[in-house]
Formats: C-alpha cells, structure tokens, sequence
C-alpha cells in the first residue's frame, strides 16, 4: 500500500452503529460497565482510553511502521514520558542541537532527579563512541535537527549505540513521511503532531511510537495513563484528519523549501542557508541517503 493510502485509511473505520466513513468525536469521559463489573466494549475511563485516542494511536503507528504507540497532549508531554521511564542514575546521550525544550528538560528537570546525560554532535560519530558510557541507557536522536537542521546519520549511531546495549529514540517531528527512522535501527519515534501531522496550527499534541513491544515501552504506557498528560477526543480527531493529507503536504513543503534555499544561498545580503537539500551542506550525503526529499525548514 503507498503511504499516500496509508495516510487516507490508517485508523479510521466505517462505524458499525451508523455507517458513518467519518468517526464521531466521543467526548464521554466514563463508559458503561455491564452487571457483572467488566467493560466488554474495552473502554472505562477516557484518561485510561478513549476511541478517538485508539484510532490516532494506531494510524500513526500504522503510518510508521510501529508495533504501538501512545498519544500526549503535547509533544513536550511524550518526551517526558520517555525520560520518565528511566530510572535515577542512567545516562542519556543527547543531541547537542536537538529542540531547545528537549535540553531544558534533560537539564531543568530530570538532572536534578538523577538521571545523567551528556549533550554531544551526533553528527560526530567519533564524538557518539567517546560519550557512552556502561550506564547509558538512550540516546536521544534528532534529525534534521531545530533549529540548525544537523543530519545525524540514523543507522550508524543506532549501530553504535544498540552495541552498547542502549536504545534509539529519533525525533522525527521535522520529517514525517520523509523520513523511515525505525528501517534504520530506532527503537522509537517522537512527534510533536502540533506541527506536521495537524498541520493546521489548530491542536496541540505528542506521540511515541514503538517498533515493538517491551517493558520499556509498557513503562511509557503506564505513565501516559497514570499522569493523564492525554490529548482531548477532539484533539485526536483534528491530528488524525491531518494525517490524511500529510504525505502531500510533506511534498509541497519540501518542494517549496528547495525553491527558497536555492534563492537565498545565492543572495548576496544571505552569509550562510541551513537546509539538507543544498549539495553545499555538510549532511546532505547522509540526508540524501536515509530521506526521499528533504524537509520544509530551513
């Protein structure tokens, strides 16, 4: 199936009760509990599940190419999520140009709860080798980085990293569709779906996507239900009508971008353009390598 059906079709489903092709937004918090005490329709309490949450839940794990995923009311909320599953005394790896809310949160918060991290140029494979350490548990990859768009070659840091028995999360937030970070070596994929996937500056949200199952992705799962950092039913609603149109977006974006980073490199009053695209940028072998075109920030 292309991705561009995938996109149309992964988490919807013609609704049994009315034939409805478009779902409805269930807004109950509580669902029924039948005499014997049980849920038989697999729903209790909307910080626990909700239908629309499931849906957006599995058309992007479906659109990634993941075993799983758990939907955040913001992307910030996800990440958290990931750091929360470790434990006092592990040790992050972290890119050094990744989203500046993603640093603050290693150094302003989970430093000062025990875990450990270093903050490296992933793009520097010599530098990945030197900064792990016994006790790295993740490293926490983004490409193409926010805001200096860095590539960081996916599949040998995840080769070098899974050897020292740590796992890959990649930031994929800048590179939906583009980008297939679990065919080459993550273990987990983060979107802030504020921004591509919803598309319409409209809805706030998160999501981390699994390649499989685990107990550290379990971990994950419990904290989404146990702090309640869950996107609305109409949230989920808006990010997964999003997803339907993302691939074209995706190749307008990218076309668009090309456009004007090859007008501004060659402006006079412009020192320096950042976009992957330009044969003049340090990555763009790598880019060219493990994306299908490049990207809509510059």
């Amino acid at each position: 199936m292309k991705i561009e059906t995938l996109a149309v079709h992964a988490g919807h489903a013609v609704d049994p009760a009315t034939g409805a092709v478009a779902a409805p937004i269930y807004l109950s918090t509580t669902f029924e509990r039948d005499v014997e005490g049980t849920y038989p329709r697999g729903f209790m309490y909307t910080r626990n599940d909700n239908p629309n949450r499931q849906a957006l839940e599995q058309g992007i794990s479906a659109l990634e190419g993941g075993a799983g995923a758990a939907a955040f009311a913001s992307g910030t909320g996800a990440t958290m999520s990931i750091f929360q599953a470790l434990a006092p005394g592990d040790h992050v790896l972290a890119h050094v140009d990744a989203y500046y809310g993603t640093s603050r949160l290693l150094r302003e918060i989970f430093l000062r709860w025990g875990l450990q991290a270093d903050f490296i140029d992933m793009s520097d494979l010599g530098a990945v080798k030197r900064a792990l350490r016994p006790k790295t548990k993740l490293a926490w990859m983004e490409t193409p980085s926010n805001p200096l768009l860095k590539i960081v070659d996916l599949a040998a840091v995840a080769e070098l990293v899974h050897d020292a028995g740590a796992v890959c999360v990649c930031d994929n937030t800048w590179a939906p569709v583009l980008q297939r970070p679990f065919d080459l070596g993550a273990n987990f994929i983060l979107h802030s779906t504020t921004k591509y996937f919803g598309g319409h500056c409209d809805v706030l949200g998160g999501i981390v996507v699994a390649k499989e199952g685990s107990d550290f992705f379990q971990r994950i799962c419990s904290i989404q239900y146990e702090g309640g950092a869950v996107p609305s039913p109409f949230d989920c609603w808006l990010i997964l009508r999003g997803m339907r149109t993302l691939p074209w977006r995706m190749r307008a974006h990218s076309e668009n971008a090309m456009k004007v980073a090859n007008f501004l490199v060659q402006h006079r009053k412009v020192a320096r353009v950042h976009y992957p695209g330009l044969q003049s940028h340090p990555g763009h072998e790598i880019a060219a390598r493990q994306m299908s075109l490049f990207g809509g920030m510059l």
